[in-house]
């Protein structure tokens, strides 16, 4: 049960904002309406969120996967629900998501395995090794780098806030 109240989406002052979300999420999920309660925050959010997830150039593959990680490295059930869906029709198989669960990422390509390191590395360590770096650097180019490491830093502020105050699920 979530912390705090949810957000009235009825709200005259919000309507605007919250047919923005219906339009771009195809619906208000709860976590958008707990942002509601505030509405600069809410917008930013989905600003930010909608670039992450609409208009960089990572595969949308890819994209999940990393998404995915987080939500398994953060425990964050409600992240992993809401993206399994996505992931599994970006292209994402069986085998994908037992080695994102479990963290053997033999299953993936190079360059996954390069992302996959480097998502961990972010998430649990925040400073990414030399070494580690280097093999995403050597599989991705500066823009897909920049994209990574932004979907990863955006997915763990999406985890976090989900888990600090316990979003329920849809």
């Amino acid at each position: 049960m979530a912390r705090i109240d949810y957000a009235d989406i009825a709200r005259p002052e919000t309507r605007p904002l919250v047919e923005r979300i219906e339009r771009e999420r195809s619906s208000v999920p709860n976590l958008y309406r707990m942002l509601l309660n505030s509405p600069p925050v809410a917008q930013g959010w989905l600003t930010y969120l909608t670039a992450i997830r609409q208009q960089t150039g990572l595969s949308p593959k890819l994209r999940e996967m990393l998404i995915l990680r987080v939500a398994v490295l953060n425990q964050a059930d409600y992240e992993f629900e809401q993206h399994l869906p996505i992931a599994l029709q970006a292209g994402c198989r069986q085998a994908e998501m037992t080695a994102l669960k479990n963290g053997d990422f033999g299953p993936l390509d190079t360059g996954e395995r390069a992302a996959m390191a480097y998502c961990d590395e972010m998430t649990r360590e925040i400073r990414v090794r030399d070494s580690t770096f280097a093999a995403v650097r050597e599989a991705f180019d500066n823009k897909e780098i920049v994209e990574i490491t932004a979907t990863v830093a955006a997915y763990n502020m999406v985890s976090r806030f989900l888990e600090a105050i316990q979003v329920d699920h849809e």
